[in-house]
Parts: C-alpha cells; structure tokens; sequence
C-alpha cells in the first residue's frame, strides 16, 4: 500500500512569493516542479491573502494539473474587530488553511480574506470563527502548522482542549471537511504535536493529512530565503532571537517518495492529499466580460442610447448630420455593438460629463481620440475629422483587445471623480487597483548585502556596476566590471543570493490610476484590502493583468497637473481682469503664441519642457497647432531620429522626398516624414493596399514586440507591396523605417490632445505671463527643485518673485501689484493647518503688527514653535525686525502668547483682552544674522536662494543662451546642454599621465552639480574655474543613480562675447554628433533610445583615451572617448590607422572591459599609428571609432592582443 501512495502526492501547503514575509518560490517554479513530479494537483495557500491566486490557477491549468486556491489565514483569538495588543498582537492570531472545493469556496474565500482585510486587521489580516460559520461553504480547512489553533492546544492545554477544538472546527466546516495536518521538518516540538494530533485523530475520527509547509521550490534554496526573511523583516543573519527557518531547511517541494518517507505509519494521511484534490474542481469565469450596469431610459438599450446621444452630438457640432458623418457614425456605433462596448463608452461619458459639469478639466489621451462618436457625445474634445484620427486604432474587430479610455483630470479634483463613481455603482462595486512592487538588480544586491553584513560601500560598489533595467544574470555574463568584483568569493556569494531574490514581490503598492467599476459586488470574484497610503481607500488584491483575465473591466482615472495649471490660471485671469477665458475657446492661431513657442523659452509649458524640446521648439519655429503635435510626437526614443528632417524641410531647407510616389498623399502634412503611428498605417495601406483594420494589427504586432506576430505581418505586407508594384528595396527601406517608429511612437489621436494641452499652456503664458506663472508656481509647491525652476523662469521674464510674507501671503502663490508673492504653502515645515490658521486671523483681525501680535493671534496649536520659527528664517516675518532678534525672543514670546491662549479657554481675562486695540510690541532691533546664515535658511525652508543670487541681474539674458537649469538635469536624459552658473569650489586632479583636469562644483539659481573637466578642456579653460566667476558652461549630461554629473565641452564668462562663443561651440559639437549618429545609435548598432536625438547615451570605446579619473563611470569614459577622442578633424581613415575589429556585437560594458585590457598591452607597443576601433552593428556592417591611442603596428602587437583578450574576440588589422 505504502508504495502505492509513495507515486502520488498533492501537496496542500504551499508558500509562494507572494506570501510576503517569507514565501520564495516563484508561481512558475511552484507548478513546474509539481509536473516534474507528476503530482496531479497542487494548492497555493499564501499568508492572509490572494494574491497569486489568478496567476497559479491558469499556470496549473496550462500545465495539466488541478489547481487548488487556498489561503493559510490568520483566525482571531476571539472577535477579528478586538485591538487587544495582549490577546490579539503580534504572533497572537492563530493559524488555519482553508481550500475552495468549487466556485462557492472561491468565492466565500474571496469574501472572508476581505473580511479579514477591511475588518479584522490589526497587525496580521484576521478573520473570526463568526465569520467563518457565515462562510464555510465550499471549503476544506487543514488545522495548519505549529501555530495552529489545534497545535497551540495540544501544546498549552492538552489533549481534551485539542479535542474540542478540532470538534469545534469540524462543525464549522461540515462533515468530511476538516483535516488534521501531519508536518515534519526535523523540529522536536512539532513531532511532540504530531503524537497529540493523532491522538486527536483516533478520539474524534476527524481524518489526518500530511503537508509539507513549502516556501521554497528546492532544498538549495534554503539559505535564499533565510535572507529573503531578513530583507522583509529589516533584520541581518546575525540578528538574534529573529525569525529564522534556515535551522530546518525541510520547507521545499517534496516528491511523494519523500513524503511518504517521512510519514512511513501514516498511509491514510497521505492518501487523503488526493482525496481532497479530488474534491476540488475549481473553474473561475475567466474571458467573460464584466460591464457594469449602466441606467439607461427606459425601453432603450445601451447600443440605442448611445445612438441617440451620438446623432444629437453630432448634429449640435457639425451643423447637420451629413451623408459622410453619417456613413461614419454608423460605421463606428456598428463595431462598438459587435464588440459589446457601447456600456463601457457611456460610463466613461458619464463620469466625464459630471467632471466638467463641476467645473473639473479633463483630457482623454490616447486612441479614444479618434472615434466620431466619443467626440460627437463630449467623451472627448478633439475633432477627428480635422486632424485626421482614426477610428480603428481605438476599435477593431481583426484586433479584439478592450479599448482602453484613459481619462485626464486635474490633479488636485481627481478624487472627486471617484467619489462619484463609488456613490453612483456602489462602495462594493468600485475600487482602485492594487500592484505588486519587485524587487531589482542594485536593490536586489544592496539589500541582500545589508543581510549579510558587508560594508554599504563596497555592496553599492557591486550594484553600481549593473546597468539599469538590465538582469543580474545577464550583468554577470556581460559587465567585465562586474567578472572582476565576482573573483572575490564573498561578492560571488553575494551575487548567488542575489540572483535568487531578484524580481520577487517585495511589498503592495496602488496603480496611479486604475480603478475597477464591476457589475456585481467585487468580492463575488475579487479579495479586497486597503491601501497603504490611504486606510480609506480600498483595492483589489489582484493586478490590472488578473483583473483582466477575469473580465472586471479597469477605468484610468489619472491626474494631470498642467490642467490644474490651466483651471488655477484661468480663474486668476477672470479675477484679477475680468476676462472669462474657456479653454475651447482659445484661438489656435495666436501669434504671440507662436512667437513665443519659436523663442523655445517653454519652461512651464506642457510636455515643452525638456531642455531638448527646447531647442527642437526654438530650431521649428512653429506657427501652426498641428506643428506642436507633431513635435510631441516626434519627441520619443525612435520618431525622434527624424526632428531634424522634419525642420529641415518645413523651413524648405531640404527637399520634400517620398520612399514611392503612393506615399505622397499620406505623408505630405508631414512633410513625407512618418510623425504618428497613424502614419505607419497610413504607409501599409498606400503601399500594400491593407485595410485599416490590417494595418492596425501590423501596428499592434510591432508595438507589442510579438515575434511570430510580427514575422507573420512582415510577410503579408512585403507580398502585398510587390502586388502593387513596390520595388523590393523600398519594400525593405519602408520596413526597417517605420518598425522602430511603431514601437515608440504616438498615435495621432494622444499627440493631437497632448499638443492641444501644451498649445493652451503656451497661449496662456504668452498673453497672460503673470497668472500663468502663479498658478505654475502654486501647482509646483511641493517640489523645490521644480518651483526653484518656475521662480528663475520668472526672474529671466522680469516678473518679481517676493519673499513670503504673513501680512500678504495665501496658502498658494498670490498676485500683488510688485510682483508673485510667495505662498505660505511653500515653506518647509508649514504645514496647509498652520497657513489657513495665520490667513483666518490675518482676515479677522487685520495685518499682524510684530511678532507678539503674530503669535497671539494664532492658533498655536495649529503653529507650533517649528512653524513660526520656519516663517521668521525664510523671511515671512521680515516686516518685524532681523530675523536674528526675532529667533532670540521667540521662546519668551511664545511663552507668554500660549499662557494667554491658555487663559482665554478657560475664561479668564489676560492682558491681550484688555488692551486688543494697542499695537502689541513693535519691529525690533539689534544685529542680524550673517548673510550667509539668511541665505542658507532661505534655500533650506525655500528650496533656493530668493533675496539675492549672483546670477540674479543676469536672468533676462539666459533666456538667449541658457539651454537647461541644474535642477532639470534629471529629465534632461544624456543631452548636451547650456549652463550659466557660478562656481563655488573647484579642485584640481593630476591623470597617470601627470595631465592637469578639474572637479567643479558650480550653482544656479535652482541647485548645484558637480562639472567633470577633462585635460584637454581643462587646458583651453583653466583660467576660469575660480570661486564666484560666473560661467557658461557646455557640458555632457551624465545620469547616475543619486544625482546628475556634468562633463565639460567648453566653458566662457558670461559676457556677450562669451554669449558668442559657447553658442558657436554648441553648434558645432551639435553638428558633429549628428553626423556621429548616422554611424549607429548608441555605438554599437543597436536601437537604444536617446533623449536628445543627436547623441547616443552610451557606445563602445575605450576609457579616457588613458588619463586616469577617480572612479570614473563606465558613460563617462564613453563620453569621454566620443567628445575628446573621435574629433571631426579625424573623421577620415589613413593608410596609417591600426584597426581593433570587435568581431562580434558586444554590449557596452563587456566593450569597455575588453579595451581596456587592450589599452594595457598598446603601452607596450608605442608608436604614431592612430588606433582605430570597428565595432559591428547589430543589423549589418561596422562602425569605426577614432581613438587618441598612438601605437607601432607589428605582429608581436597583434599576438600580444589576442593572447590578452582572445582571437576570437578581435582582429588586428596591421598598415599596408
């Protein structure tokens, strides 16, 4: 019989990742390892929740085994709504696992987890034996581990007690429903409970199963999540009395062999694994779609409602309901009916028309624009018709994916909107989207070295040499940094780890957006939990993508900042000039608008921004919307390659050129360059005569990346451009041009709504600055950087921005007569409480007249100390005397103002009463702080310097030189930009080549940053890095992980013939890299994104062309060879060159890693042949990179470099 049981085995415990504290094993891993051992069935019982469930039911599925949905929750020891910390705290809650049989289990599970979660939580999820009762239907409840209610009896109390408490739980759950769980896994205690568990057994006739508690897949993770336990719980290996599971290391997926090892006397327990799984049989609706209700008039469907509201819609904004309109109405409503949307449409119309009937601004983004009918029911604000949208890029029948309607309102009303939303389909039918936060590569190595004990520094030193977004395994194979960290066993030790813990979920988190409306209540299919940023928001424990499976529909509801920034402004224009502006209304052929778009002075301007759309804005000269949208368009890794023909050719400084004639009606708005997706449509059609719901699924196939997809519309589109006559060199020109262009590019209908926003905040800048800048201001404050941004764009148009000021300020930014007065919200450690305080008594009680009016007019309850003392350091309270002498006599002031307060709550009369009409106190008097202490306060609680800056009388100039400001560098991506900055120190540092170079630290009005200056600019600049000269700098932007670096290209006074210059040099380091470009993307072929779309973020090369930096990053020492190295004037080959050929495609790392090994064995071998490299490009052919290298080509070089980096690896191409 034991040799029976010993072939099958359903395990019934089992931990995966998503148990958070300790679970490891992967879902994947789970259920493959079950088929490797041919169990027919495997359960998923995760800590207090569900949130692997949907994911583990179709992976089981898909493998042919029974999936079993479980949960191993936590039971109160009395009432889940008790907050006893003594009796309910922390490892108090007992243990139960409960498994759905059927559909009713899963749901009763769904609906005692959320219980659980809503109800019952206090430091774990818990449910009570009420609950229970009320839900036991369609589940089978094991009595757990060690912490099980029946263990902790047998242990506590004794066998009677345990008794009990297995009858009591076999009542519950109903005869043949409740199971006696056998573990071992090696712990004295647990065999103790196990005799007492069958004793239970044998007195009660409750049935016993055996369980292994699995929380990983194989014994060799042990050690793997012993540190995934102390990464979650913020605990070392070394940390005593921990939680600690290494000491057993049992917890794996054992075979039935094993199990039945283990369990030699207990033949029925193991059988009963399989006669519980074949109790199971679990099948969830999965692919139904789930549209909620929506109330429609009576006897009307929603397709004919939708009708209706689309004909009158169309009719009110065209005039008349024209033969063409007509023809398209039908068209769309036809599909919209196929596909069974027409629901979905008047929900998302619904919540929009509430939206702007409260005065809310919204913006619907993405394919949503294109459709007709969305347009004509007020969904949306863009005709379609005018800028060309296409419907089928929002629906189509030959791509049936949910349209997805992603919604717009302003930031700071979006809750109104879901509150909406909620109260109209029900607080049990609405809720927002839960998301799973993994853990990443450097994280991955930081945290499990923390575990470990090593030194923060050298663990940063390992996770700073793996390149974002790339995979630790691929790290390891690629990065030569990172091969030589790893010969040190404890850094390989640390790299295994690591490996094992990388991309598992680490926390919960809520979609920025996302929110589910559902039919039925949610918990009929979907476990619910609160957030964690928000204990009244509730969210479903499942991602969008299970959600999805499940057919509850998700509707994005995101807030965009630059609306507020529009709806703040246009009050403040209708306030303060009595000019009623609707946004609608804005003419879109304003030509102070453009005026101001062509100078590129867009800072504040949505999606303008950017220190390159800057200079793309000010070389396009726009002077029509469709311009702008094309440039948002165009502003994207991929589309962004064809800025600079896009110019050209509007300013008829290139000609017009078409691929094939076919193309020039489609392409010619454009200027016959492909701006949108729409475009690559357009091309399918024109060329290979697809339809447009064809050439929406190519679309859809290169979007995604699905290979076989994308192979398959490749064919078809290469056969059906050869029918009509297509040469095959153009077919293959088109192909590779618009199929990266697809993959990043936008549709029409999103850069049309997108332009639309950024031509508005354009309009509004250039007509009305002030209000514009305000409400800039006001939406930025709590961000420094970006309001530090706002105040130097101010400055630079001569608008004053004022200190705060309690006798003048508001919570926001506020207009005056002298200029912006800064908001009291904008102060560090003034809380929106404290404001609202110090503005009602201002309002009540007329200007504050010293700072014992001040702090007796507060409420001090509301304005602490830190308050106050914030306000008098930031300058607020400047009308009062030095900052100093107020910061001297606050304590004693306050003091006296909070006994008076004190008083007049307990009704006695106090001084303040009797004389509330006697100016208390005056401005005092005496020394004040050091100028460098008021600045230094002003940049703390302000986030810069507002009463005076070096660079301050030099603003209105930036504007004609100044590309970017330091605090924007972070989005400025790797771009070449333009800074005026004054330099606070500056070390110098002498190379292994005994060349001079220079650390800079240098200031503008919105941070600081550290410029790195390379000999070679160092030597044609040295005379000006000294303290306080105020500079223009052309510099490299280096992204790094804390903070940006710049790598100077050139550097001038800021003078008018510095001005010159550095705009010169500009222009021709622009032009060169340009030029560069055309030889490969990012060095080696590949088609990795840049921001700037002239220079490439990273590209193969040697380091410093041999000068010796500090630390120096692996970009930099790329940048370095481009920018000093690779000069124009060396563009041409010479019979003297001796060629390096990389004879494979390398990564960039591995590249770096290689040539310097190279670098080692051309000391060697000095002489005056220019070192050339040539690198292969992924899709065919070599780019050569000049290098500053000198060496005697000999064939003792050529072997010496093979032995040192391999033959295979490179060839030495010796002079003729």
């Amino acid at each position: 019989m034991g040799q029976v049981i010993a072939k099958q085995f359903v395990h019934l415990h089992t931990h995966s990742e998503y148990s958070l504290l300790d679970g490891l094993s992967r879902l994947s891993d789970l259920v493959a390892r079950a088929r490797a051992l041919d169990m027919p069935a495997l359960a998923l019982t995760d800590h207090g929740a569900l949130y692997g469930a949907i994911d583990f039911y179709t992976l089981c599925r898909e493998a042919g085994i029974n999936p079993i949905v479980g949960v191993e929750t936590y039971v109160a020891r009395k009432s889940r709504l008790d907050r006893d910390a003594k009796l309910e705290g922390h490892g108090k809650p007992w243990h139960l696992v409960l498994l759905a049989k059927d559909f009713t289990g899963y749901q009763n599970l769904v609906a005692l987890v959320t219980t659980a979660h809503l109800d019952g939580y206090y430091y774990r999820p818990r449910m009570d034996k009420d609950v229970l009762r009320e839900r036991s239907k369609g589940l089978v409840a094991l009595s757990a581990c060690l912490q099980g209610e029946l263990a902790r009896a047998i242990s506590d109390e004794g066998i009677e007690a345990a008794c009990a408490v297995a009858r009591e739980h076999a009542e519950i759950f109903g005869d043949g429903n409740y199971y006696l769980e056998l573990m071992s896994h090696g712990i004295e205690e647990q065999e103790r409970v196990n005799e007492g568990i069958r004793e239970v057994s044998r007195r009660t006739g409750i049935p016993l199963v055996a369980t292994n508690d699995i929380h990983y897949v194989s014994a060799e993770d042990a050690e793997a999540q012993d540190i995934m336990v102390c990464i979650q719980s913020g605990k070392t290996v070394d940390t005593p009395d921990r939680l600690k599971m290494i000491d057993h290391p049992e917890l794996y997926m054992k075979s039935a062999a094993q199990m039945a090892e283990l369990f030699p006397d207990d033949a029925a327990a193991l059988e009963n694994t399989l006669r519980i799984a074949d109790q199971v049989d679990l099948r969830l609706p999965l692919g139904e779609l789930r549209l909620p209700h929506f109330e429609v008039p009576a006897g009307r469907t929603p397709e004919e409602h939708l009708r209706a509201l689309a004909e009158a819609g169309v009719a009110a904004k065209y005039g008349a309901l024209t033969p063409e309109l007509r023809e398209r109405i039908d068209r769309e409503l036809a599909i919209i009916a196929k596909t069974g949307y027409a629901g979905y449409i008047l929900i998302v119309q619904d919540f929009i028309r509430f939206a702007q009937e409260r005065g809310i601004l919204t913006a619907v983004r993405g394919s949503a624009g294109g459709s007709l009918v969305n347009y004509a029911i007020g969904l949306t604000d863009i005709d379609p018709l005018r800028y060309g949208l296409i419907f089928e890029r929002f629906l189509n029948l030959e791509r049936f994916t949910p349209p997805d309607i992603d919604v717009d309102f302003m930031d700071a009303r979006r809750d109104e909107v879901i509150a909406y939303v909620t109260q109209k389909y029900g607080t049990d039918r609405v809720a927002q989207i839960g998301t799973f936060n993994t853990m990443l590569a450097r994280a991955a190595v930081r945290d499990v070295a923390r575990v470990l004990g090593m030194p923060y520094g050298e663990a940063d030193r390992v996770a700073k040499t793996i390149p974002f977004g790339v995979e630790l395994t691929e790290s390891r194979r690629m990065v030569g940094e990172l091969q030589a960290l790893e010969q040190e066993p404890h850094v390989a030790r640390l790299l295994d780890l690591a490996e094992k813990v990388e991309g598992l979920v680490r926390s919960t988190g809520t979609h920025a957006a996302g929110v589910v409306i559902n039919r039925e209540p949610l918990t009929q299919l979907v476990p619910l939990e609160r957030s964690k940023g928000n204990v009244n928001a509730i969210q479903t424990q499942y991602e969008d993508k299970q959600l999805e499976k499940l057919g509850v529909l998700k509707f994005d509801f995101l807030g965009l900042a630059n609306l507020t920034i529009l709806d703040q402004a246009l009050r403040l224009i209708e306030r303060d000039r009595g000019v009623r502006i609707r946004r609608e209304e804005i003419p879109l052929d304003d030509k102070k608008t453009f005026d101001l778009l062509g100078t590129g002075e867009t800072t504040g301007m949505f999606q303008l921004e950017s220190a390159g759309m800057r200079r793309y804005i000010r070389e396009l000269k726009p002077d029509r919307v469709e311009d702008v949208m094309a440039m948002v368009a165009l502003f994207r890794p991929g589309p962004m390659d064809y800025i600079p023909t896009y110019i050209k050719r509007k300013h008829g400084e290139e000609p017009v050129t078409y691929a094939h004639p076919t193309l020039e009606p489609v392409l010619r708005s454009t200027y016959g360059v492909m701006v949108y997706q729409e475009d690559v449509m357009a091309v399918t059609q024109a060329l290979a005569g697809f339809t447009l719901a064809e050439a929406d699924v190519l679309c859809y196939a290169v979007r995604k990346k699905i290979r076989e997809k994308l192979d398959a519309q490749k064919v078809k589109f290469v056969a059906g451009a050869i029918r009509s006559g297509v040469h095959a060199d153009v077919i293959e020109a088109v192909w590779k041009d618009f199929e990266p262009f697809a993959r990043y590019g936008f549709n029409r209908a999103h850069a049309a709504i997108y332009g639309l926003i950024a031509y508005h905040t354009a309009y509004l800048k250039a007509n009305y600055t002030t209000e514009y800048m305000t409400a800039v201001l006001s939406a930025e404050m709590g961000n420094p950087d970006r309001v530090a941004i706002a105040v130097a764009e101010c400055r630079r148009m001569g608008i004053a921005v004022l200190p705060p000021d309690v006798n003048e300020s508001d919570l926001d930014f506020a207009i005056t007569p002298k200029g912006i007065r800064f908001g009291l919200g904008a102060v560090k450690n003034v809380g929106e409480g404290a404001v609202e305080g110090v503005v009602a008594a201002r309002k009540e009680g007329g200007p504050f007249r010293s700072l014992e009016d001040l702090c007796a007019r507060i409420d001090l309850l509301r304005a602490n100390k830190r308050v106050i003392e914030s306000l008098i350091k930031c300058g607020a309270c400047d009308a009062f005397g030095p900052r100093q002498q107020q910061l001297n006599n606050l304590d004693a002031t306050l003091s006296t103002a909070q006994r008076e307060q004190r008083d007049r709550a307990s009704g006695q009369v106090g001084l303040f009463d009797l004389a509330a009409t006697v100016a208390l106190g005056g401005a005092l008097t005496g020394p004040e702080a050091p100028r460098k202490d008021l600045l230094g306060w002003e940049k703390e609680l302000l986030g810069i310097y507002l009463s005076e800056h070096p660079l301050q009388a030099l603003a209105p100039k930036m504007g004609d030189v100044v590309t970017a400001y330091l605090a924007e560098l972070r989005d400025a991506g790797d771009d070449l930009v333009t800074i005026a900055c004054v330099v606070t120190s500056a070390r110098k540092h002498i190379t292994k080549n005994k060349q001079l170079m220079m650390f800079a630290q240098v200031e503008d009005l919105t941070g600081s940053v550290e410029v790195t200056v390379f000999p070679r600019t160092y030597e044609a600049t040295a005379g000006l890095w000294n303290a306080d000269e105020i500079l223009l700098v052309l510099a490299r932007v280096e992204q790094r992980e804390e903070e940006p670096k710049l790598l100077c290209e050139h550097a001038v006074r800021f003078d008018e013939a510095g001005i010159g210059e550095i705009r010169r040099v500009a222009e021709e380091r622009r032009a060169f890299f340009a030029k560069r470009a055309k030889f490969g993307r990012n060095g080696n072929g590949s088609e990795q994104p840049t921001t700037s779309g002239t220079t490439p973020r990273r590209g193969n090369g040697p380091a410093y062309g041999g000068v010796d930096v500090p630390s120096p990053t692996p970009t930099a020492q790329a940048r370095h060879l481009s920018l000093e190295s690779s000069h124009p004037s060396s563009a041409d080959a010479s019979s003297s060159q001796l060629i390096v050929r990389f004879r494979e495609v390398l990564d960039y790392e591995r590249s770096i890693a290689l040539f310097q090994k190279i670098q080692e064995v051309l000391k060697d071998h000095a002489g005056t042949s220019q070192v050339v490299l040539e690198l292969p490009r992924n899709g065919g052919g070599m780019r050569r990179v000049q290098t500053s290298f000198r060496a005697k080509p000999s064939p003792e070089l050529a072997e010496a470099v093979a032995r040192e980096v391999g033959g295979d690896v490179v060839e030495v191409v010796l002079p003729r």
